[in-house]
């Protein structure tokens, strides 16, 4: 499902889902709820911010503290001769990042867990940082199986005694 920034609910999948396009989303209540999963992909950005890793590193930890996220550690690697990766391990979960200087483009992943996380504000920080020309932005909410929360789950191996 493409959405714009705007059009997100702040509290995606602990209230009303109007977005949801199958019946089966639309009726998962809060417990069944994992988190929210954004993929973002932003086009013509400005190059030079692309492969400045340490501009990168700090507008990752913006987006993360917006996002309402606790940031726990980051790791960026710039590599030669251009183009950055970096992955922000969250409390929440992560948020990954991979440029393309020479592409103006740039690939975003942003997952949260919790109804206290609102991961299209850490796209909406990284969208205007970036200063994306354009953006595709795509989002679902992460269910919980129904069978993990009524099955007991055994090891596949059995444990010695």
């Amino acid at each position: 499902m493409e959405q714009s920034l705007s059009s997100l609910h702040p509290n995606p999948g602990w209230a009303t889902n109007n977005s949801a396009t199958d019946s089966s989303a639309a009726d998962t209540s809060a417990t069944d709820m994992v988190g929210k999963h954004c993929i973002l992909e932003l086009y013509d950005c400005d190059p030079s911010k692309l492969d400045d890793e340490t501009f990168l590193r700090h507008t990752i930890t913006t987006a993360a503290h917006r996002a309402g996220a606790t940031l726990l550690n980051l790791i960026t690697h710039r590599f030669e001769p251009q183009g950055v990766t970096g992955l922000a391990l969250l409390a929440e979960s992560h948020i990954s990042i991979h440029t393309w200087p020479e592409n103006g483009y740039a690939a975003v992943d942003v997952f949260t867990c919790g109804d206290h996380t609102m991961p299209e504000k850490a796209c909406e920080v990284l969208c205007e940082e970036l200063s994306a020309g354009r953006h595709a932005l795509r989002s679902f909410l992460r269910e919980t199986p129904a069978a993990l929360g009524t099955t007991e789950r055994m090891p596949a191996i059995p444990i010695a005694a």
